[in-house]
């Protein structure tokens, strides 16, 4: 490993499959990395998901019915959403570090803007715009993806990719655990003091990035395997069963607590008491989905968590017509678990799919380096591009509970179309993944058996 002294922070070789380099500096870099980097993530999905706080603290003052709200939180779960491509992108333009610092320092635009506005007879355009900001933040996963996973060799990726991925979900519990603490202790007319807590944390996660992360010179984008990718059947259909898994799990985090307030009157006190419990929940519990799939196959524990995800839609709308809270909650509680197993067993069937296309073209003749590289590179675009299409999931989901309370004053519409989408994701799960291949060796079917 070599670092230029003109060029400070970068690194310039790095060959983390080299055990050798790894047990002497590789890991220890790596590790110093990672760390940082899932610190950086974490605070980018808390401000991600500010306004699903935010609209907690704005009472009847504000004017603004529960439509309204719901768009609210809509709109930073589109940018973030978009900018996941770009963000991707962005690493290996201006490095990981670099990135990481610019990236956690923007997350200060909305914050800083939201301190200003979070007041009584500011324009709803105002709100909405200052919301759009905040999805800067849901751009940060995916820059902080592909980062470390240059950093980790091979057989480390699924352990370093998941530590990163589920201490970035988690931004999303504790900042909705802050709220709660506000609320409870300052009451609901102080929302600036859940930024006055973030803003600090911001300057601290660039900081550290900058004295501690490094860039790696030898990553350059591969605009060849996208362009290769996006034509590839497999990656859309991973993108639409990642708007089931992790597009349900943001979706949910934006709009449970305004669900609880509108559906069964909760004050915002006792909405942000439960608010944070499932996706506290379905974060940590994403690993478990990895491993699972890795036990069992990553298709088959995808497609009994989708049913098992419209089971839990059913309990739900059967609490909704009895009136049942504490029904309804243990039902939203259960489906947060659920998106989460369902996160990590969707990203491990991304590269077992390409890889079972690399042992295909291996069986017709291909060399098996160049079928493998090719599966490595193919994987690494899918993820970003079903990471940015996941993410949509969370729009969707909250477009739909606002149509659902404009036009019948509850949430039931909705909650029949997520458990029809959910058995529609099933049978797609079972389509294209796990039902009989036929004999002939040469089937393309054959590639995804055993995804």
């Amino acid at each position: 490993m070599t670092r230029s002294p003109l060029k400070a922070h970068w690194i310039d070789e790095w060959h983390p499959e080299d055990a050798t380099f790894w047990e002497r500096t590789g890991a220890r870099v790596a590790n110093r990395n990672l760390w940082f980097s899932i610190l950086s993530e974490h605070v980018g999905f808390s401000i991600w998901t500010m306004w699903s706080v935010l609209v907690l603290f704005m009472g009847p003052e504000y004017g603004l019915d529960a439509a309204a709200k719901f768009l609210l939180v809509s709109v930073p779960t589109l940018v973030g959403a978009i900018l996941r491509l770009p963000y991707t992108f962005a690493v290996a333009r201006f490095g990981g570090r670099n990135w990481t610092i610019v990236s956690a320092l923007l997350l200060l635009v909305p914050s800083v803007l939201a301190a200003f506005v979070m007041h009584p007879g500011t324009p709803f355009w105002v709100f909405l715009l200052v919301a759009a900001i905040g999805g800067v933040g849901g751009g940060n996963f995916a820059s902080s993806m592909t980062n470390i996973n240059a950093f980790f060799p091979e057989r480390l990726k699924g352990w370093a990719l998941g530590l990163n991925a589920g201490g970035g979900n988690i931004g999303v519990p504790v900042i909705q655990l802050v709220g709660l603490l506000i609320i409870a202790t300052a009451g609901s007319g102080a929302p600036r003091i859940l930024l006055g807590v973030y803003i600090p944390l911001i300057v601290i996660a660039a900081v550290l990035a900058a004295t501690y992360m490094d860039n790696l010179s030898a990553m350059r984008n591969d605009t060849g395997a996208f362009v290769e990718v996006v034509k590839e059947t497999q990656t859309w259909v991973m993108a639409f069963l990642y708007i089931g898994t992790f597009g349900s799990f943001i979706g949910y985090s934006f709009a449970f607590g305004l669900v609880l307030q509108n559906q069964f009157g909760r004050s915002p006190l006792q909405a942000a008491a439960v608010t944070f419990i499932g996706p506290l929940l379905g974060s940590l519990i994403r690993p478990v989905g990895g491993r699972l799939a890795d036990r069992l196959g990553g298709a088959r524990v995808t497609f009994w968590n989708f049913a098992a995800m419209a089971v839990a839609l059913g309990l739900i709308i059967g609490a909704s017509a009895a009136r049942s809270l504490g029904l309804f909650t243990a039902g939203f509680v259960l489906l947060f678990v659920l998106t989460g197993i369902g996160n990590g067993s969707t990203y491990k069937m991304i590269p077992a799919i390409f890889r079972g296309q690399a042992r295909l073209a291996i069986a017709e003749g291909a060399d098996a380096d160049t079928a493998f590289a090719r599966a490595r590179r193919l994987s690494g675009a899918a993820i970003g591009i079903v990471g940015a299409i996941g993410a949509l999931g969370g729009l969707f989901i909250n477009l739909a509970f606002r149509q659902a309370f404009l036009t019948a004053k509850t949430g039931d519409p909705a909650y029949w179309s997520f458990l029809a989408f959910y058995l529609v994701c099933a049978a797609v799960t079972f389509a294209f993944y796990l039902r009989p291949a036929p004999a002939d060796v040469a089937s393309p079917r054959l590639a995804y058996a055993g995804v």
